[in-house]
């Protein structure tokens, strides 16, 4: 008796069963949407230097009513003028950065902004912690570092400087934000970003363990799967010997 119909299925089986893992894979699969952050001079110790930021919408519901940007160390929060923002939103200095808002912008527009930076600080790289704020409620946290060689889900945008001009030096320091902030956060409403991305990294490390267990599953069953069908076809094959 022709062996054919048990291999197709068992082909069939197994074709499911990728179709299956693929699917899984996919839908474990990050967001595409993320934050960024570029400059006219990306160099340490530029002064006068624009920097331009880009927050990718990625809600089909709601727009953007405001961001939370956290400034790295060696840039204060009163070395920070906007430049350029979305009509109508405004910026309000922060103890350790600034945020702006103001209508919501429609849905899937990005939200993009400039800033003038009064000096960059003598560092090879910055990180500036995002916090998004959609229409309604939903929040987006971009404040992830890569950890252990490992990508992160929603990192954090990083601007990369080029070593500094020679001769260049660090300008005076202006004044503190507590001095210049015409209205700081409240904790309610925003809490602080060092807590948040403690939440946040243990969200991640969750999910991608309950992902590694969803995974582990089907591949277990695409093994028990292949291997029913290698046996129907071995007995198939020896009852037709006999």
């Amino acid at each position: 008796m022709p062996t054919h119909p048990v291999a197709r299925v068992g082909r069939r089986i197994v074709f499911a069963g990728a179709a299956a893992l693929t699917a899984t894979l996919a839908l474990a699969a990050p967001a595409a949407a993320h934050a960024e952050v570029e400059a006219d001079r990306p160099q340490a110790l530029a002064e006068n230097v624009t920097l331009s930021f880009v927050s990718e919408a990625e809600s089909d519901s709601a727009g953007f009513t405001k961001l939370r940007i956290v400034l790295p160390e060696g840039i204060a929060p009163a070395d920070v003028t906007l430049d350029e923002e979305p009509k109508g939103w405004k910026l309000t200095a922060t103890n350790d950065g600034y945020s702006l808002g103001g209508p919501a912008l429609k849905t899937g527009v990005d939200a993009e902004h400039k800033i003038k930076v009064r000096q960059l600080p003598d560092e090879k790289e910055l990180v500036f912690k995002t916090v998004e704020t959609y229409s309604d409620g939903e929040v987006s946290r971009w404040i992830e570092l890569p950890t252990g060689g490992k990508e992160s889900e929603q990192p954090a945008p990083v601007l990369k400087l080029k070593a500094a001009a020679p001769g260049a030096k660090t300008v005076s320091a202006g004044p503190s934000a507590s001095e210049s902030a015409t209205a700081g956060p409240t904790p309610s409403a925003t809490g602080s970003v060092a807590a948040a991305s403690d939440t946040d990294a243990k969200t991640a490390e969750s999910d991608n363990s309950s992902t590694g267990v969803i995974i582990g599953v089907v591949l277990a069953g695409l093994a028990v799967l292949g291997g029913v069908a290698w046996w129907l076809v071995q007995r198939r094959n020896a009852s037709s010997r006999s």
